[in-house]
């Protein structure tokens, strides 16, 4: 699990870090992107009339706070007059100058840091004033006047405001007012998607040693194991895993009956400490579908794995019969957020073209994302072939998602739905305590990317109660379910903005994507979007298929009419005898009425 300094609200948004966006960017690899619109700081000329901010559309229990006339210190257009508004979930400023609007609308969770700028005695223009640091790649600066301490009180407010917890404030979750039609904390019931894969069976059985969290706090209470394995045999095997994160199914394969299992590392150490329980344990593992040898797919580096034997940990050693170990070279969490600090330097607030790729290189980022790609497609390649895979690293949360979630999109059609995609989410990533560049399989996801974005804006938002909190103990601690609202109920209440109208259901294909550094660009949509001169317009031929769609609809609407109308009896009418004896000449002569409708298709 992740940490975070003081200032950051580090036991809300552990469950997906800021290092865990690598897993949302590669799944990106796998479809299009380019073709969805983006959200971006919005700047234009045209915009003549200047609202009040009194009209600011507000979430329901959203309050206002304080409004104040600062300076923004704009990147791309220099110093822009305006206002700022904070409210108990945002921090909203619009420009008051008519011949450039400008807006900022920040959910105040996205605040990671929020400094004073300058002093009293400061000199030069726009000298004195707040420097805020945003969780989403983008650094915000306002001046205000130098006089009568005139920051003081939106300085006070949006420290209290933006970390709430550490101020014995509710998040914004518990406040919030919103209501939907679907309940999305019911879309993932760990019984039925165990069910879904064809759990229990007579190798694997559902045990529920951890309905109080007293075996590991931070599993969930339900958890697939081995048949043969008994209650106290996986407390002994919890003493020697770290955490008490002990090895269990997270995925099987109907066919072959292959398994991915996932855990933490074994306390080995320094003095090579062995646990015939834990070793027992993974030889049931195997035998569960006979597989010749159990691949125990260790995300870090070799020479990572052995140093954590220093501090009690260690990896699977020779003692593992009918075991074979694979390091995957996956850096830890503290490489990954210094990449990710360059990566930020490069694209924000100016990208430097003319030395791009070098710059981009330098971060090491793309290197970081085809690692876990790579190692995700082994593990996939694994199980698709019939042999079972045990899948951890140093603690078995922020790398081990990332693998398992990843090989599952590979392996499972029903993960690649909208539906099936939260289910994965909550169950990999939120369930198991704790993400996600060039197009390869443009068919194959029933969502788009406004749903990774979706998703990776309200991992801080703090509106839905989604991501709070470490692990599903202490959520139930704080009854999240109950009082806050989930993120899935905002998706699910209005699909079609986030369904890809390219999918082509096939429920056998397993994706295979290539980890090539060729085939990885930078998600532009994400990590560049701030910047108003980088815009994406949508794909043309998104365009036209959507287009196309709705010609078809209302072509299917007329034929609709026309049948109806059709199948409707004729008006009665009087008739004269000629006319009576026409028709009754011609009545044994049948006639047939078509009609032709012309489509594009």
């Amino acid at each position: 699990m992740t940490s975070r300094p003081a200032e950051c609200c580090e036991v809300v948004l552990d469950p997906l870090s800021r290092a865990d966006i690598i897993a949302v960017h590669i799944l990106k690899i796998f479809f299009d992107s380019a073709s969805f619109p983006r959200v971006s700081l919005q700047v234009s000329r045209d915009s003549l009339k200047m609202e009040p901010l009194t009209d600011v559309l507000l979430l329901p229990g959203e309050d206002r706070v304080i409004e104040k006339e600062v300076i923004y210190i704009c990147p791309f257009n220099g110093p822009v007059k305006g206002k700022v508004l904070i409210t108990n979930y945002r921090l909203y400023f619009r420009s008051s100058d008519t011949d450039l609007t400008v807006t900022l609308d920040v959910p105040l969770g996205t605040i990671s840091r929020v400094e004073k700028m300058g002093g009293a005695s400061s000199r030069g223009e726009n000298s004195y004033g707040l420097d805020i640091t945003c969780k989403d790649m983008r650094n915000l600066r306002f001046a205000l006047k130098q006089e009568g301490h005139s920051r003081r009180d939106i300085f006070d407010l949006l420290f209290r405001l933006a970390f709430p917890l550490s101020h014995n404030l509710s998040l914004f979750a518990y406040v919030t007012q919103e209501k939907y039609e679907e309940n999305g904390w019911n879309v993932y019931k760990a019984m039925d998607e165990l069910r879904r894969q064809g759990l229990p069976n007579n190798k694997w059985r559902i045990s529920f040693i951890n309905k109080s969290y007293e075996l590991c706090d931070t599993y969930p209470t339900v958890l697939a194991v081995p048949y043969k394995c008994k209650d106290e045999d996986l407390r002994r095997v919890a003493a020697f895993r770290s955490r008490a994160r002990i090895p269990v199914l997270s995925w099987i394969h109907r066919e072959n009956q292959a398994v991915i299992v996932r855990c933490s590392q074994p306390l080995v150490g320094m003095s090579g400490k062995r646990n015939k329980d834990d070793e027992r344990y993974l030889e049931m593992i195997r035998e569960a579908n006979d597989t010749p040898k159990l691949t125990i797919f260790d995300a870090r580096p070799s020479v990572n794995a052995v140093a954590n034997k220093a501090t009690g940990g260690g990896y699977e050693g020779d003692e593992y019969q009918n075991a074979e170990l694979v390091f995957l070279d996956i850096q830890n969490i503290h490489v990954m957020r210094e990449s990710l600090k360059k990566l930020k330097d490069i694209v924000y607030p100016n990208v430097e073209e003319s030395h791009w790729l070098s710059s981009l290189e330098s971060t090491h980022w793309l290197e970081h994302i085809k690692l876990v790609l790579s190692g995700a497609i082994q593990v996939a390649d694994k199980v698709s072939t019939g042999n079972s895979v045990v899948v951890h690293c140093s603690d078995g949360w922020d790398r081990t998602a990332q693998l398992t979630s990843l090989a599952m999109l590979m392996l499972d059609s029903h993960y690649r739905t909208l539906r099936g995609f939260e289910v994965l989410i909550e169950k990999e990533w939120i369930s198991f305590g704790h993400k996600f560049a060039s197009p390869q399989f443009p068919t194959a996801f029933e969502f788009n990317e406004r749903l990774l974005l979706t998703i990776l804006d309200n991992l801080y938002s703090c509106r839905f109660g989604t991501f709070l909190y470490n692990c599903e103990s202490v959520r139930d601690q704080h009854e999240v379910r109950i009082k806050t609202v989930s993120l899935w109920s905002l998706v699910n209440s209005k699909t079609d903005i986030y369904l890809n109208p390219f999918y082509t259901p096939e429920p056998n294909m397993v994706l295979c994507p290539v980890a090539s550094m060729r085939h990885l660009e930078l998600w532009v949509s994400y990590y560049i979007r701030w910047n108003p001169r980088i815009r994406q317009q949508q794909s043309p031929v998104e365009q036209r298929y959507k287009e196309l769609l709705a010609l078809r609809d209302e072509y299917l609407k007329k034929l609709e009419e026309l049948q109806l109308s059709d199948s409707s009896p004729p008006p009665r009418v009087a008739h004269n005898s000629s006319t009576s004896n026409t028709s009754s000449s011609n009545s044994s002569t049948p006639s047939t009425h078509c009609t032709h409708l012309q489509t594009p298709f």
